[in-house]
């Protein structure tokens, strides 16, 4: 997922915090099973892989 948003980051200019789940219990209880997952804030865009019309859709609305 990090590199399908390489594009994105390059285009809207956010920085990527990637954060490992494992190395946190209230993470692994909420993400276990749908890791990777991109979030922003508690806001949840998209999980396994990158869902680029959730995105870009996020994106565009976060925007206006």
């Amino acid at each position: 997922m990090r590199q399908a948003l390489l594009p994105y980051q390059q285009q809207y200019g956010f920085a990527l915090n990637v954060v490992d789940v494992d190395e946190d219990e209230n993470l692994v209880a909420r993400y276990n099973e749908l890791v990777p997952v991109l979030l922003h804030g508690e806001h949840e865009i998209c999980h396994w892989h990158l869902n680029e019309a959730a995105l870009s859709a996020y994106l565009n609305q976060a925007a206006v």
